[in-house]
């Protein structure tokens, strides 16, 4: 190598002079050479940049002869790998500009030399920017994306550039802004065609780990199913799914992963269902009583992305999906697999959402199917497991009153609302609780969970940030204070109910409704006498007359109801 005696500091000088003598060709390539040679060594790239070798080196890249630039761009993306000072040494002399200027004049030419540079441009760029918010958004802002997508397409025989370029997709797929310039350029068409020509393994995940960030914009969602890559993943789920190399079950989890991910976006999962005809909808139905879990997780998980309209889910269990789904949560009762659990009562819950499919699928059995699960210990499944229940109970008395009076249930469900460690589920356990009164109606029930101290859960539940659960905890223990005043009278003393609803009446940011339904149950209190001397001592009267001018209309004749109601009582 030349100049083997040379510290930087020599170095330093002769880059400074070859930077801005055009003749000194050779004399540029060869300090290149050594530039490369230390940028290699890690424990040289930050003296590099200390040495001041950055902006000489940047200045290179004007240069026109081919091999400079070569070694010039490798140095460069060499002295950029995994070194923050590096990159920021690149970035101030303004070397990400100019590499950016080369690639774009370069993108059309396929001779052996300018793709050459190109591959080495792009490894200059991923690792100028990897895993860097800052210097990835400075790419995108210079419109790197359109370039990098053109490229993809003149270039994908050459599987260096490819490979280069996909990497650098992968590092800027993750920023949301990114995803915005995508979705204007061929790129879903572009690695589709791409990924159908791959036969390795390594080749095809590469392509997935751009796919999956990607995917995660709905319009790119649309794109990626008009381009036919939902057919391409139904192949790879048709060849692995009986396999058990490693890399095949990798293949089969990745692709079926990323198909649920396409039924995300509404319209694309709309084009796939196809009015419940579709083929492809017609091939994840069949996943579902498959022998592999990670199907049968998918199909659970594609039916609960169908089935986010009404007419999809009517659709559905019009045709039987549901039994198919208790089958499947049949076959995991016993030490199943939880996310497959999840899964399928995720599906459960949003088919039940639609009023018509609610009578259906409780003579269907499913409410006992749900129940199954209530020994389970798993977070995700007790709270998708409540979510079911209570979708399927909305306006159905009956089976709110089974449910109701099921004192397991009910015990289970007090526990729960205890889970401090979950919001999820304890949210959840107070909102079946009070759907199981509201919709009941229930003395029956309205006993039970008496009986099993859910009282000052529902109480609790009234003090909620979230104004929907307040108003549910509220006409729940109206109906409480209407049908069983005298059974539930000493829990509601103990939980404090009348200072609570002080409180929200005294508080200027209640909501109307929740001004409104806090009247309603003070007036069903009063029918109390411990309650009632609460009441008393607390002033009401002067919190209800100020209500009297309140702007809501509703909420005003409450308070004028209430207060003569106070008035007679006192």
């Amino acid at each position: 190598m030349l100049f083997p005696n040379d510290n930087l500091s020599d170095a330093l000088k002769k880059l400074k002079i070859t930077a801005t003598d055009s003749t000194a060709d050779s004399l540029e390539g060869c300090l290149d050479c050594l530039l490369q040679a230390l940028a290699q060594n890690k424990f040289m790239r930050n003296p590099c940049v200390d040495a001041g070798l950055i902006p000489p080196l940047v200045q290179l890249l004007n240069c026109k002869d081919q091999e400079v630039l070569l070694q010039t761009g490798r140095a460069l993306g060499n002295i950029c790998y995994d070194s923050h000072e590096g990159r920021n040494a690149v970035d101030h002399a303004g070397g990400a500009h100019i590499v950016v200027d080369h690639i774009r004049s370069l993108c059309s030419k396929t001779d052996p030399a300018s793709e050459k540079l190109l591959t080495v441009f792009c490894g200059m760029l991923m690792n100028y920017s990897n895993e860097n918010d800052t210097l990835q958004s400075q790419l995108i802002n210079m419109g790197v994306i359109p370039t990098l997508v053109k490229l993809l397409g003149i270039h994908c025989q050459n599987a260096a550039l490819t490979e280069m370029c996909l990497v650098a997709f992968g590092n800027l797929a993750e920023l949301e802004s990114s995803k915005e310039q995508f979705a204007y350029t061929n790129i879903a068409e572009e690695l589709v065609k791409l990924f159908k020509k791959q036969i390795e393994h390594d080749k095809k995940e590469m392509i997935f780990e751009v796919l999956a960030p990607l995917a995660e914009n709905d319009v790119i969602k649309l794109q990626l199913v008009e381009a036919g890559l939902v057919e391409c993943l139904l192949e790879i789920v048709q060849k692995t799914v009986d396999s058990d190399k490693e890399d095949d079950i990798a293949e089969l989890k990745t692709a079926s992963d990323l198909m649920v991910l396409l039924l995300l976006g509404d319209e694309s999962m709309q084009k796939l269902f196809e009015g419940g005809k579709g083929s492809v909808f017609q091939r994840v139905l069949s996943w579902i009583p498959s022998n592999s879990h990670q199907l049968q997780l998918a199909g659970a998980l594609a039916i609960a992305n169908f089935a986010r309209n009404d007419g999809n889910c009517i659709h559905m269990v019009d045709n039987g999906i549901v039994q198919k789904l208790m089958d499947l949560l049949d076959r995991h009762v016993e030490d199943g697999n939880v996310t497959v659990q999840h899964a399928a009562l995720s599906a459960l819950r949003n088919l039940a959402i639609p009023v018509v499919n609610k009578a259906k699928m409780l003579s269907a059995g499913v409410a006992e199917a749900v129940l199954k699960f209530l020994r389970s210990e798993m977070p995700p499944v007790q709270f998708k497991l409540l979510g079911t229940l209570r979708m399927l109970i909305d306006a159905q008395a009956e089976a709110a009153e089974q449910l109701g009076r099921n004192v397991k249930l009910v015990e289970r469900l007090v526990e729960w609302c205890e889970a401090k460690d979950h919001a999820g589920v304890m949210g959840e356990s107070n909102r079946l609780l009070s759907a199981l009164i509201r919709h009941s109606k229930s003395k029956d029930v309205i006993r039970t969970i008496v009986q099993s101290g859910g009282i000052k859960h529902l109480v609790t539940m009234a003090t909620s940030e979230h104004v929907i659960m307040q108003n549910e905890a509220l006409v729940a223990l109206a109906l409480i204070a209407a049908l069983e005043l005298v059974t539930a009278e000493k829990d509601l003393e103990n939980a404090q109910l009348v200072q609570i609803l002080h409180r929200l009446l005294s508080d200027d940011r209640s909501a109307p409704e929740i001004k409104y339904n806090s009247m309603v149950l003070i007036c069903a209190l009063i029918g109390s006498e411990p309650l009632q001397k609460e009441v008393q001592s607390m002033a009401f009267l002067e919190v209800v007359s100020k209500l009297r001018s309140h702007e809501n209309k509703t909420v005003a004749q409450q308070a004028s109801l209430t207060e003569q109601r106070l008035a007679v009582e006192s």
